[in-house]
């Protein structure tokens, strides 16, 4: 008799969504979805508004990542007007841009990911969490929540605040960096260097003691997209779109970001309220038009990463697939995050030596002169668009937004059916297999709103039904602490 499993909510990461997986008459796992269960609303409640104000507006889509929504909009509102902003202000909004990877990133891998990889997969729930992980590595639980704080403080201090910051507008951005808030930041660039170099330790020793995690979590062939430097290279700010195969082969060439309609299409499923963008010059062909985005897709498509510690991680990084070429495994977002904060710290590093940075001219003014702008960054999960179009009185008649989640959605998809087929059957439920299952979410740090996450483990209850509705069996689990 088939059955199906639902796990719900789905713990340690930013939203609500659930997972259904349906298992067969043998007990056999036949298929598994990822369902977001929340939804939003921004592209419909924005238009009438001024494109001058979304940057405010979007950057409440989350409360992890919102300067991400407020470049995107803002290099949009950049495009309405027609302007290229001051290189000042190209700093400082890349200097922030860095921050907030770093503190993401740090999110994600000591406080999200971290109890799994440091604690193991099947450790007691009770302890699999935060909590657990201070009260056994006391140190580097500080450290990464240092870390963390420092890439907040940095937001903080050229925005005011450290989320939702008011500072990125079409133009540039609203205030200069000071001398003593520059100097605040590098005197603490020593201490954040040195505790992304030691993830990096910790990364590597866990891919070695989950190696069978590593080979079975998301590894399938697939596209990777990604924004480019105009010699190739690893870039999170600005550039060229790159999609490549699983073989690195780059199907398009650098595309400018403004033509990504061309080859990127949208689909909605009635059974989740997140889309499920696909390549587009693949057509319907569910094995070829899934591709991924994020920290694993950046450096699949860059050449190089640009800074001399990222590349030296680069390297030992490509040398997980042999004879070259992408790394197909999803479980390898976790070291490619790291590789990322290494990098964002070195980018801030030149930037924070850059006596333009100083500068007070950080804005340039004009009146609306484009009737489509088209906002592209890399958030810390992956490419993300905004695309505005606006009347005469620059006021929204038409919204999209692309999110990095959504993209990774197929790919999502695929990897907790594959992690459910190795490792779940009717005849084994128990919390580490189901953690397992949840684990290959995180693996992508799915952002899904500006939701709260969990310090520890959620309410979460599992029931197996028979095709007649009939409650065959219920798991059950309490709050965060027992």
């Amino acid at each position: 008799m088939s059955k199906t499993i639902t796990i719900a909510p789905v713990t340690r990461i930013e939203g609500h969504a659930k997972i259904t997986i349906r298992l067969n008459d043998a007990g056999e796992v036949a298929d598994a979805r990822f369902h977001v269960t929340e939804f939003r609303g921004f592209e419909k409640f924005c238009l009438g508004r001024s494109y001058r104000e979304m940057p405010s507006i979007t950057e409440r889509i989350c409360g992890i990542c919102p300067v991400s929504h407020a470049l995107a909009s803002a290099k949009a509102g950049d495009m309405l007007k027609g302007v290229k902003i001051p290189p000042t202000a190209e700093k400082l909004r890349r200097l922030m841009h860095y921050a907030q990877l770093v503190q993401s990133h740090a999110l994600s891998f000591f406080l999200l990911s971290g109890p799994d990889l440091l604690l193991g997969m099947e450790s007691d729930p009770a302890k699999r969490n935060l909590i657990g992980l201070i009260e056994a590595q006391p140190d580097l639980a500080r450290e990464g929540i240092r870390l963390r704080q420092f890439g907040q403080e940095v937001i903080r201090l050229l925005g005011d605040r450290s989320v939702h910051p008011a500072w990125a507008v079409s133009g540039g951005v609203r205030e200069p960096l000071s001398r003593e808030k520059r100097d605040w930041i590098a005197a603490r660039m020593p201490e954040a260097l040195a505790t992304a170099q030691k993830a990096l330790t910790l990364g590597h020793e866990a891919l070695q003691r989950l190696s069978d995690e590593a080979d079975c979590y998301g590894t399938f062939p697939s596209l990777f997209l990604g924004l480019v430097s105009a010699d190739g290279g690893l870039e999170q700010y600005d550039g060229n779109l790159r999609f490549v195969d699983q073989n690195g082969v780059n199907l398009t060439g650098d595309i400018d970001p403004s033509r990504y309609a061309e080859f990127i299409s949208e689909e909605s499923k009635s059974w989740s309220y997140l889309k499920f963008p696909t390549y587009r010059p693949a057509g319907d062909d569910s094995s070829a038009n899934m591709y991924r985005v994020g920290p694993l897709a950046r450096l699949n498509v860059a050449s190089f990463a640009g800074t001399p510690l990222a590349d030296q991680e680069l390297t030992r990084f490509r040398q997980f697939r042999d004879g070259g070429g992408p790394i197909l495994g999803s479980f390898y977002y976790h070291q490619a995050r790291l590789i990322e904060i290494l990098y964002c710290l070195e980018r801030m590093g030149e930037l924070l030596d850059d006596p333009q940075l100083l500068d007070d001219h950080v804005r340039s003014h004009a009146r609306t002169n484009n009737k489509v702008g088209i906002g592209v960054v890399e958030a810390p999960r992956g490419t993300l668009f905004h695309e505005y179009h606006v009347d005469d009185h620059g006021l929204l008649s038409y919204v999209n937004l692309i999110i990095a989640t959504g993209q990774n959605n197929l790919a999502m998809n695929r990897t907790v059916l594959q992690i459910a087929q190795r490792y779940l059957s009717g005849a084994r439920l128990d919390e580490g297999l189901l953690n397992r299952v949840e684990h290959g979410i995180r693996c992508y740090d799915p952002c899904l709103s500006c939701s709260t996450h969990a310090v520890g483990r959620m309410p979460m209850q599992l029931e197996l039904y028979s095709p007649d509705g009939r409650l065959i069996q219920r798991l059950e689990r309490s709050s965060c602490f027992p």
